[in-house]
């Protein structure tokens, strides 16, 4: 029970914020839709992406996504379920699009890691599980496709713990090898949960409940085999110690199949039962902000282009503290100014609905909040700013010029949107002018993304010619006119004011700093070790 609706500490109690992660293909997408369907928010999955005449899933609304079947952007889903609040963030699919996960990882008080059954830990699923470390985000894993062949449990859990070094405790072991999943050893009761398949996977798969000895009896072989797996988990120090798992050393594991809805329920459950609620949250004093502050929120996403109707545009905030409330006048950290909050909603995937409160660990959509970045602090009252976050080191660079010159007021609205929802970088120079600026992106797709939305949202198609360059530093102004006389090195400035050398190679960066000892060539934070940006 909670005391009142406008109580922040009891209403964040009742909250679960949480972010899936995973290398792509391992079922992030469906995941997403299986949970949704659990909690009875939807009634039947499209599960199956970029399939002529199938629906895509909730959450991956933008044309692109569904021809790829890959999650491009993330999004948020809130729903109710057994009486707490889940809000569920959704990450892109795809490593080029490791900045956007990034973002979200900062909004989020805990994680899902699937794991595929037949492909173990892979690159993107390590390089996220960093991030999560770094950030102190306790993570639950989900090793996903049991219903496929795949690799043996004790395998994957020894994985996990030698690779990076969680102790996975498992909370739930299959009955029956990857490819024969018939339900699981649920290890806190000692019961067999067993599952039915539906069709297709589109409605929630049933369930029984049966005792050990009914179990026994019915599944023979396969019951036994995952007792005697489970009691060996047990004397390897295996069962679950909920002070082990918030601090980050361990991480409960469950076995599931999101495709056919078997072990979601339980994973909905155990998300609710352990998942940390919203808590105090660091600021860049060193500080951390009371749940029962005053109102404030980081802004994690920029996103336009969500309702085809409207061509508005969207920023989402992760409640920090304290009560949202519609209509509100928040203070901008950055700038001083006030900000109104007329046009406050609740996003599911595609759908919204006007959103009149809100509490920590909610996701507001601002609409229309064209001085909203990401990174930014809101705050009434008692003045706070959360860390920024940061931007990664771009690796891929290219000119980007309208198609048609009459449409260049159309072009410079969309580079800009773009630019302010960071899907790109925008660098632009004096000598290259604002008709050709240049796009730096972590990864190429960033680039088919932006062409893609500015044919498509902003009716201003655009040529892409690839620059030479793979490297970039920050630098200064007085070492700009030393750069610029060097061939082959450009310096160009990015949005937020920074300037950006950009370098055809590394063996050109290290000639470069052996002849100009003095220069100002600063690291930025690269995709490839996220752990650095955290604090940055």
């Amino acid at each position: 029970m909670h005391d009142t609706p406008s109580d922040p500490v009891s209403e964040a109690s009742r909250r679960r914020t949480f972010a899936v992660i995973s290398h792509p293909d391992a079922g992030k997408s469906t995941l997403t839709e299986a949970l949704a369907l659990h909690a009875r928010v939807i009634h039947e999955a499209g599960a199956v992406h970029g399939k002529a005449g199938r629906r895509g899933t909730v959450s991956d609304w933008m044309d692109l996504e569904k021809a790829r079947g890959i999650s491009i952007t993330s999004a948020a889903l809130q729903f109710s379920y057994k009486g707490a609040v889940v809000n569920l963030l959704d990450t892109p699919g795809h490593a080029d699009f490791s900045e956007d996960t990034y973002r979200v990882l900062s909004a989020v008080d805990a994680a899902v890691m699937l794991v595929d059954a037949a492909r173990g830990l892979e690159p993107q699923t390590l390089k996220l599980f960093e991030v999560c470390r770094h950030r102190g985000i306790p993570i639950i894993t989900v090793i996903n496709k049991w219903d496929r062949p795949g690799r043996d449990g004790l395998e994957l859990l020894d994985e996990i713990s030698t690779r990076i070094g969680l102790k996975p405790t498992p909370l739930t072991w299959p009955v029956g090898i990857a490819g024969d999943f018939r339900g699981v050893l649920d290890r806190r009761t000692g019961a067999f949960i067993r599952f039915t398949r539906t069709a297709g996977g589109a409605t929630v798969a049933p369930e029984e409940h049966l005792a050990p000895e009914v179990a026994a009896a019915q599944e023979g072989d396969a019951w036994t085999t995952a007792v005697e797996e489970s009691e060996l988990l047990s004397a390897d120090d295996g069962d679950h110690d909920q002070e082990q798992f918030l601090a980050g050393r361990t991480t409960p594991v469950l076995f599931a199949s999101a495709v056919l809805n078997f072990g979601v329920g339980q994973l909905l459950d155990v998300l609710l039962d352990i998942a940390p609620a919203p808590a105090p949250r660091p600021t860049v004093d060193g500080g951390a902000r009371p749940v029962d502050a005053p109102f404030s929120a980081l802004v994690f996403k920029v996103q336009a282009g969500m309702d085809s109707a409207h061509r508005d545009r969207v920023a989402f905030a992760r409640v920090c503290s304290g009560v949202f409330e519609r209509g509100m006048v928040v203070t901008h950290a950055g700038t001083r100014r006030p900000f109104a909050t007329k046009y406050a909603q609740a996003v599911f995937g595609r759908e919204r609905s006007t959103l009149d409160t809100a509490f920590p660990g909610d996701v507001v959509g601002l609409v229309n909040a064209q001085a909203l970045r990401v990174g930014d602090t809101l705050y009434v009252d008692q003045p706070v700013v959360f860390p920024p976050i940061p931007s990664f080191a771009p690796e891929h660079f290219a000119v980007v010029r309208a198609k048609d010159t009459g449409r260049y007021k159309q072009f410079r609205r969309g580079i800009e949107q773009l630019e302010q929802e960071g899907v790109v970088q925008v660098l632009r120079s004096d000598l290259r002018g604002e008709q050709a600026p240049v796009l730096a992106a972590v990864g190429p797709m960033q680039f088919e993304v932006a062409s893609h939305r500015m044919e498509n949202e902003f009716s201003s198609a655009v040529l892409l010619e690839p620059l030479p360059y793979s490297m970039a530093r920050r630098t200064r102004a007085e070492d700009v006119a030393v750069l610029d006389a060097v061939r082959g090195v450009e310096v160009l400035r990015r949005g937020d004011g920074a300037l950006l050398a950009l370098f055809p190679d590394r063996w050109r960066l290290s000639s470069v700093q052996r002849e100009h000892p003095g220069l100002l060539l600063e690291p930025l934070v690269a995709s490839a070790d996220l752990p650095v940006a955290a604090g940055a």
